[in-house]
C-alpha cells in the first residue's frame, strides 16, 4: 500500500526538511535550557562535595556562606574542635570579584583556605598544592589561567601553582584558591587612604586617645588594620558522629548556625537558584508553545496547498481516517526531524556555554516524548481543515 504521507513529503521535501531544521534549533535551545538548570543544580552539589566537610558553621540567623554574607571569628574553630564527634576544622572565606588577567578581567570566586583542613580543593589536574603561606594560588581551568602564570589580586601578585576542575561557585564562577591570610586581607582590609582616614578619626576620638593611657591608641589602630573574620568554619566529623546532634550542640552552646550537607543542599537548590529555575521553566514553556505553533502553521499551510489532492482522494473513496493519518504522520515526521537536529546541536554547542550545561539522557527521552505529543496536537487544526474539504472541489474550476 502506498504511504501517502511519504509521497507528499518527497514531493515537497525541501520545505519539509528546512522547516525541520528550524524547528530543531528551537528544540536544541529547549534541551539546552534544561541542561543549564541541571548544570546549576550540579554546580551546587559539586561545590558541597568538593569542600570535604560535614558541617558548615556560619553566623547565627544567616544562610551563609553561599546564599548570604556570614562573619565568624577565625578563632572559633578552637572551641568547635572540643565538641564530641568533630575531628577537623577549617576556616574559609569566599569573595566574588574580578582579577586581572592578560590585560582584561576574569570574574572568579576567591577562596581563602588552610592547607590540610576542610575547604581545600580535593583534587588537582595539574601542578602542585599550595606550600607557601602567601602569594600562591590554585585556579579552576574554566578561569583560563595557566600554570606558573602570575595574576594580580588587589595590590599583590600571585603565582598559579596548581589547576583544578569543576570547582565553581553556585553561580558558575570559577574558583581561585589562595592562603587564608591573603584572602582575609583581600576581603576585609581597607585601602591605604581609608586606613589613613580611619586612623585620623580614631585619634580624634577622646575615648580611644585618652591622656595617661599609653598604648591605647596604637592598639585600637592596629586592630583596624588586621582582620580576624572568616565566612564559614567547615567541620569534618568522625564516622560514628551524628551530624544532627553535633549541629544542635553548636547552635545551643556556641551561638552560631550549623548546617549539615542536606541543609546546605536545600539552601543552594531551593533558595539560591530558585529564581533561576523559575526563569528557565518559563523559557521552556514559551519555547514549547512556539514550537507547537510552528508545527501547526507549517502542517496547516501544507494541507491548504493540497486541497485539490485531498478532494481527489475523497472522490476515489479514501476514508477520513486515511487522510487524517497522512497529516498526523507528516506532523510526527516533522517533530522527529526537529528532535534529531535539536539533540545534535545541543550536544555540539553545550561545551561552548560559559556555564556548565548538563545534558542527561532522561531529559532527552522526555524531550522526544513531548515533541511527538506537541506535534500530534499541532496536527489537529490541519486535520479538521482536511476533513472539511468538499470532494466536489476536485471537479470544480
Amino acid at each position: 500500500m502506498i504511504n501517502l504521507a511519504s509521497r507528499d513529503i518527497l514531493h515537497g521535501w525541501g520545505k519539509f526538511v528546512f522547516t525541520g531544521l528550524g524547528l530543531g534549533l528551537l528544540v536544541g535551545l529547549t534541551l539546552s535550557m534544561a541542561g543549564i538548570y541541571r548544570g546549576l543544580v550540579d554546580d551546587g552539589r559539586v561545590l558541597l562535595q568538593n569542600a570535604g566537610a560535614d558541617l558548615w558553621v556560619v553566623q547565627r540567623d544567616t544562610l551563609g556562606p553561599y546564599a548570604e554574607p556570614s562573619n565568624v571569628r577565625d578563632d572559633a574553630w578552637r572551641s568547635l574542635l572540643g565538641i564530641p564527634g568533630v575531628v577537623a576544622a577549617g576556616n574559609v572565606t569566599y569573595l566574588t570579584m574580578q582579577v586581572q588577567h592578560e590585560g582584561g578581567d576574569v570574574r572568579v570566586m576567591l577562596v581563602g583556605f588552610e592547607p590540610g583542613h576542610p575547604g581545600e580543593p580535593d583534587h588537582l589536574v595539574a601542578g602542585r598544592p599550595i606550600t607557601r603561606s602567601h602569594y600562591e594560588a590554585i585556579a579552576d581551568v574554566r578561569s583560563g589561567l595557566r600554570l606558573d602564570e602570575r595574576i594580580r589580586i588587589r595590590r599583590n601578585e600571585y603565582t598559579v601553582v596548581g589547576l583544578t576542575r569543576r570547582m565553581v561557585s553556585a553561580g558558575g564562577d570559577p574558583m581561585v584558591f589562595v592562603p587564608l591570610k591573603d584572602a582575609q586581607e583581600v576581603q576585609f582590609r581597607k585601602d591605604n587612604d581609608a586606613l589613613v582616614n580611619e586612623r585620623a578619626r580614631t585619634a580624634a576620638n577622646p575615648a580611644f586617645n585618652r591622656p595617661g593611657v599609653p598604648g591605647l591608641l596604637e592598639a585600637v589602630q592596629a586592630s583596624q588594620t588586621t582582620s580576624h573574620s572568616v565566612n564559614v568554619v567547615m567541620l569534618r566529623l568522625a564516622p560514628h558522629a551524628d551530624e544532627a546532634v553535633v549541629a544542635s550542640q553548636i547552635r545551643r552552646w556556641k551561638h552560631l548556625e550549623a548546617y549539615t550537607k542536606s541543609d546546605m543542599d536545600e539552601v543552594l537548590i531551593a533558595k539560591l537558584i530558585a529564581t533561576s529555575a523559575k526563569q528557565i521553566f518559563m523559557f521552556l514553556v514559551i519555547l514549547t508553545v512556539v514550537s507547537g505553533a510552528i508545527i501547526a502553521f507549517i502542517i496547516y499551510t501544507m494541507t491548504l496547498n493540497k486541497v485539490r489532492e485531498i478532494a481527489v482522494l475523497k472522490l476515489i473513496g479514501a476514508r477520513n481516517r486515511t487522510i487524517a493519518a497522512m497529516i498526523l504522520q507528516q506532523a510526527l515526521g516533522l517533530g522527529a526531524i526537529g528532535f534529531i537536529v535539536g539533540k545534535t546541536v545541543s550536544t555540539l554547542w553545550a561545551p561552548i556555554f560559559p556555564k556548565y550545561v548538563l545534558l542527561v539522557p532522561g531529559d532527552a527521552v522526555t524531550g522526544a516524548f513531548l515533541v511527538l505529543i506537541v506535534s500530534a496536537l499541532s496536527s489537529i487544526v490541519a486535520i479538521r481543515a482536511a476533513l472539511a474539504v468538499d470532494p466536489a472541489t476536485a471537479i470544480g474550476g
